[in-house]
């Protein structure tokens, strides 16, 4: 497996850092840059990588998509643009895409983003209860069976365009995996869900992304969840969590509850040989020249948690 890093699409002090670190594999979130879809501007950031020593492996942002998961007017729109930038990550030889589906229209939620951990670190972490007192959100009258019917319909357009491009699609659970939140419903939220998504297109190229902190989450067992889904899973996200899907902490890697030297003795028993980084990283004393940056996504908890993550793999 290749341990690797999300990076911004241009040359920043994290791609020093990474290289630094002896990574050569990087996954990419579009950040300030618009229609990265469209070929030439893909191209360019997939050259940019290989000219700085990096295989861009990952995907890991999506066009528009809220009207395809809501099932409105448009979607067919949307659903093209989507089979553009898997044609295009073929024609550049792009292996995995990490999408979401009733993420959409809420995203990646969290309550909490400075809760202190061991030398008062600060950590991100998701209440339930908080969330709630929020006012339903404008999509609250979708329905659990019109969000099932909508994924068939979009799995039926895109699974034969992944398979005809060589591109691994790597569906990633809702964050927090917990249903309904603001009146909406969610339905990649346990392995049940996964097991239904799976079976509902049977391609090799409709897979998963293994986020463990979701899973963790959902009260999988993550290591027999892993055997489980096999070759199957196409990415892996590696961090961890206390509690449950309605109250939980992102935890330093070395100190949650799950075992992660099993969990990686698992990935290599499947032949997992994907990309694998770490996620949602405390921030550390020292990093507020980084204050913009996304909660969990600062840079001295992630250098800690790679060479955490090379120990273990090796």
């Amino acid at each position: 497996m290749d341990p690797t890093v999300m990076l911004p699409p241009q040359p920043d002090r994290r791609w020093t850092i990474a290289k630094q670190l002896g990574l050569n594999t990087a996954v990419v979130r579009f950040w300030n840059v618009e229609k990265w879809w469209e070929y030439e501007t893909l191209m360019c950031i997939t050259s940019r990588f290989t000219d700085h020593g990096f295989s861009l492996n990952v995907v890991e942002d999506r066009p528009p998509m809220e009207k395809t998961v809501l099932g409105e007017d448009g979607r067919d729109e949307e659903i093209t643009t989507v089979k553009r930038l898997l044609r295009n990550m073929g024609r550049l030889g792009i292996d995995t895409y990490c999408w979401v589906w009733t993420e959409n229209p809420l995203g990646v939620i969290r309550t909490s983003d400075s809760l202190p951990g061991r030398g008062d670190s600060q950590r991100i972490g998701y209440n339930h209860e908080w969330m709630e007192r929020a006012p339903d959100h404008k999509a609250a009258d979708i329905t659990e069976a019109e969000l099932w019917k909508n994924l068939q319909y979009f799995l039926d357009e895109i699974v034969p365009v992944a398979e005809e491009v060589g591109v691994n699609l790597a569906l990633h659970p809702d964050d927090p995996p917990t249903s309904p939140v603001r009146g909406i419903p969610r339905i990649v939220k346990s392995v049940d869900d996964y097991r239904r998504i799976l079976d509902m297109y049977d391609s090799p190229r409709h897979g998963l992304t293994f986020c463990q902190g979701n899973f963790a989450a959902m009260g999988a067992n993550i290591p027999e969840t892993i055997q489980e889904f096999g070759g199957r899973i196409h990415f892996v996200h590696f961090r961890d969590v206390e509690g449950d899907s309605r109250n939980f902490v992102e935890t330093w890697h070395d100190e949650g509850p799950t075992d992660m030297k099993a969990a990686i003795e698992a990935y290599k028993n499947i032949g997992f040989d994907g990309p694998i980084r770490p996620d949602h990283v405390p921030r550390m004393i020292g990093e507020s020249d980084r204050e913009e940056a996304m909660s969990g996504y600062t840079d001295m908890g992630r250098l800690f948690a790679i060479g955490y993550m090379k120990g273990l793999i090796e």
